[in-house]
């Protein structure tokens, strides 16, 4: 039983393999962009389609509003390093993941300041913004959600800070692309940075970044393009500027398959499912003794509930949930190492539990028992 998903979904839409194999077999999709011919057109048509459809998804004006990546992680070091040089200063918060963390640190050899918004009571410390920001800030990246505690940050809060200090807001949508509803232009989210294996339920290996009219990102890697290829420089357009190289068109198609059956299906109905899951999962946990909670619903949360069970090692915990019930979830700390020290748990780590709307209340039940059983026999 499978409750992983923070980490990647492993249930996906049938239409997402179909479209993938599609594509790997039919002898009939060559490289997007790179000819007028048969093949050349069959693939363009696939990108083209899925930049329509996150286009949609996240509420831009323009295809060319797109680039895909190979994952959030390139994504975010291409909207980090590409909006920050020597002088800069950039906000970011102990919630984020290393994917943000470590870009951030590797800008210090270059002069880029940083720091980081706190927590408060185990929730994100906004008045902790307006003390931390300086006169050469220059980009406030956040998570949307946190892939530990599940909290899901105050996103005008957010945007109307960056308005107010003129700053650039870059949001990584890895824990909530999918899940909860996002609009950049209504949102005032400047960057986005998103997954494809997630909640978009598409394969791993595809990614992308999306930005509103009028940011600019210096290219993180360069190379082949397509177009103006005596240019020495890669070509001053998007989304060319900053996809160098062959697209993944495999992956883009299972990508477009999983959100054409989000867009379908409709992301509210798909929130209220998995909203379902966790409340359902949170009231059981709070009615247990030894469970200590890390996801607090004084805040909005996402799809993760996260616990300890005593001062048990989360490891431990974690084996027994594999070999005594058939039950995948995620220990220790999750490739967020400051929200770990903000809560103490760097050593013993912590129990992640994380829900697609694809699980059932059959299974969330059955994940309630365990923890009871566990718990029980700990006294």
């Amino acid at each position: 039983m499978y409750f992983d998903n923070a980490a990647t979904t492993v249930v996906k839409p049938t239409q997402v393999a179909e479209a993938m194999f599609k594509v790997i077999s039919s002898q009939k999709y060559g490289n997007p962009s790179r000819g007028s011919h048969e093949y050349a057109i069959n693939s363009l048509s696939v990108v083209n389609k899925c930049r329509q459809n996150i286009r949609r998804l996240f509420g831009l004006r323009e295809e060319d509003e797109v680039v895909f990546t190979a994952n959030a992680t390139e994504a975010l070091n291409i909207a980090i390093k590409g909006t920050l040089s020597e002088g800069d200063h950039v906000l970011a918060t102990v919630l984020d993941h290393n994917s943000v963390l470590r870009p951030i640190y590797q800008l210090e050899k270059i002069g880029v300041e940083h720091d980081f918004i706190g927590l408060k009571d185990g929730v994100l410390d906004y008045e902790q913004l307006e003390e931390k920001v300086k006169s050469n800030t220059k980009v406030l990246i956040c998570t949307h959600a946190s892939n530990v505690t599940g909290e899901l940050l105050d996103i005008k809060l957010l945007s109307d800070f960056c308005k107010k200090h003129k700053l650039t807001f870059i949001l990584d949508a890895s824990q909530t692309a999918g899940v909860i509803p996002i609009n950049m232009l209504e949102q005032d989210i400047d960057i986005l940075c998103f997954t494809g294996h997630k909640s978009l339920y598409g394969p791993q290996g595809i990614g992308g970044l999306c930005f509103k009219e009028g940011i600019e990102i210096d290219p993180l890697i360069t190379g082949g393009s397509g177009i103006d290829s005596f240019n020495h420089s890669q070509p001053n357009v998007y989304p060319e500027k900053l996809e160098a190289g062959t697209l993944n068109v495999v992956g883009i198609a299972g990508l477009n398959e999983g959100i054409e059956y989000i867009l379908n299906k409709g992301i509210e109905d798909i929130r209220k499912i998995v909203a379902t899951n966790v409340n359902r999962f949170i009231d059981a946990l709070e009615q247990m003794d030894n469970i200590i909670l890390y996801t607090q619903r004084k805040r909005p949360v996402a799809g993760v509930v996260s616990l300890n069970i005593g001062n048990i090692d989360s490891e431990t915990i974690s084996d027994v949930l594999v070999e005594d019930f058939d039950i995948a979830i995620r220990p220790g700390a999750h490739c967020a190492p400051l929200v770990h020290k903000a809560l103490g748990t760097e050593k013993q780590g912590i129990v992640r539990f994380s829900f697609s709307s694809f699980n059932t209340i059959e299974e969330v039940d059955f994940a309630i028992n365990a923890i009871k059983t566990i718990v029980t026999e700990v006294d």
